[in-house]
């Protein structure tokens, strides 16, 4: 409990940090889009600002996903961060979506005498936003690894997204100040691209957790190395393994001598499920069956 708690309040003060800095980085973008007549920075601090939604999301899905076993939810409530995740992915796509809308429509006008050169404020804006989201994305990153959250995850790649849109807006601003004013608006279209791709891949890693995948390949051999390492066990007939939200539930088979006493089977079991359960933090519960040797 004392863990959950722990990995609780990490996530918030990473989260508290999110919303600061994308709600100073979202009205900087948008000053410097409308003073220096860029709607790539335009669209870039629309991204910024829907980070901020999307970080609330992670709150909100984190303080229910934490919430203890009750009588309706005897497994926990983890799977509600996925709930979260896939409501940022959503919010991911329609803000995608509608970025990409004016500048597509723009482009597709053929009329391009009305459209302003961005001013250098853009470029700064761009530089600056560059700089500040990859920073955000490692911490945030950091801090999701350690408590293994796949909302605050998603939250850190909504970063990297905000960080690589912005330097589509830089490289379109600076094409249209060297006399390619569309570039701006195509500029708009391909952080359209980036959100969606950051949307699906959310969607895809939240999707998963959902439907009971296993662990990925290298957490299931390294709970075979750990349970061969117990002194008793003489073969490991099964590992199933499932994900549940940030968690995962382990169920292993094992075979011992078949003439030892029932105890003694007992206890060779008990020490493959604390094993597990010590070596990897995220496995939430291990079930051990054990079947006779001979």
């Amino acid at each position: 409990m004392d863990n959950e708690k722990t990995d609780k309040q990490i996530a918030m003060r990473i989260s508290a940090v999110s919303i600061i800095w994308n709600l100073v980085l979202s009205l900087a973008k948008a000053l410097a889009g409308i003073f220096a007549h860029s709607s790539a920075m335009i669209s870039d601090a629309v991204h910024s600002a829907s980070d901020v939604f999307s970080t609330i999301i992670v709150i909100i899905g984190i303080n229910i996903s934490s919430k203890q076993s009750d009588d309706k939810h005897p497994y926990g409530h983890e799977r509600f961060e996925c709930v979260a995740s896939i409501i940022l992915a959503d919010v991911l796509l329609i803000t995608g979506v509608g970025i990409g809308y004016s500048g597509i429509k723009t482009i597709i006008s053929g009329d391009y005498s009305h459209i302003t050169i961005p001013g250098i404020l853009a470029i700064i804006a761009a530089i600056v936003s560059i700089i500040v989201k990859e920073l955000m994305f490692w911490y945030t990153r950091s801090g999701a690894k350690k408590i293994n959250s796949g909302s605050l995850m998603a939250d850190a790649w909504h970063h990297r997204s905000d960080a690589l849109s912005s330097v589509g807006a830089l490289i379109g601003i600076a094409f249209a100040r060297l006399g390619f004013p569309i570039m701006d608006s195509v500029a708009s279209v391909v952080i359209c691209i980036f959100v969606m791709i950051a949307a699906f891949d959310i969607f895809k890693d939240a999707f998963g957790k959902m439907v009971d995948s296993s662990c990925d390949e290298e957490t299931i051999n390294a709970i075979h190395a750990s349970i061969e390492k117990q002194e008793g066990v003489l073969r490991i007939d099964s590992i199933l393994t499932r994900q549940f939200g940030n968690k995962a539930y382990v169920d292993v088979e094992i075979a011992v001598d078949g003439d030892i006493s029932l105890t003694k089977a007992h206890d060779i079991a008990e020490a493959v499920h604390d094993s597990i359960e010590k070596d990897f933090p995220e496995v939430k519960h291990c079930m051990v069956h054990v079947n006779p040797y001979y």
